[in-house]
């Protein structure tokens, strides 16, 4: 018997039957589909609540093609199809929002985010957890979700984010799916497999 508090059709719809679209429709984004997305997902655990995901829609046809020229080349028919990719970044100054996001240590900002370099790894661990909240937050909304790691990220931020205050990490193609979206299903490691108790 199970001991989850998800009913099946949540399970289906977040995990068993989502899969990694590489295929859209025509049928549109927008934006208040995605802040609903964000609004679901910005609870998400990040270390001080330092929050560092930022999310940067990719929708115009001038932008698809700026974002395609970083893009590899397995990857470009999908990007150029889906209604709307979002380059997800990691913010390197998010301690600069500490003192509004936990104010409980006034401090914090200098006292634990001085350095440039920890302050980027920090970035880069939160965002990602916040990106795999993310991915399930698209499929909650009943949308397919295309992540990918194949893309010039020194590129994108080259191209984009010419300011060096964030570093891109994941593109995601969002869009409902088209019939040729998805893949079968590749094997996954058992519990017993990835699993251990000390």
């Amino acid at each position: 018997m199970t001991s989850l508090a998800l009913d099946s059709a949540a399970q289906d719809l977040l995990f068993h039957e989502a899969h990694t679209a590489r295929a859209f429709t025509d049928e549109p984004v927008t934006d208040e589909q995605v802040a609903a997305v964000y609004d679901l997902i910005k609870l998400a655990p990040t270390a001080y609540n330092s929050s560092p995901l930022r999310i940067t829609l990719i929708r115009s046809a001038e932008a698809k093609q700026r974002l395609l020229r970083h893009v590899a080349s397995g990857n470009q028919r999908q990007t150029a199809e889906a209604p709307v990719t979002a380059i997800l970044s990691a913010d390197l100054h998010f301690h600069e929002r500490l003192p509004e996001l936990f104010p409980a240590v006034p401090t914090l900002k200098d006292d634990a985010f001085g350095d440039a370099e920890a302050r980027a790894r920090q970035a880069q661990l939160n965002a990602t957890l916040q990106i795999g909240y993310f991915v399930l937050g698209v499929r909650a909304a009943g949308l397919a979700a295309g992540p990918m790691s194949g893309f010039d990220a020194a590129g994108v931020d080259k191209e984009f984010f010419g300011d060096g205050r964030q570093r891109s990490l994941v593109l995601v193609n969002i869009g409902r799916p088209a019939e040729s979206a998805f893949a079968p299903r590749q094997p996954r490691l058992a519990a017993e497999e990835a699993v251990s108790s000390l």
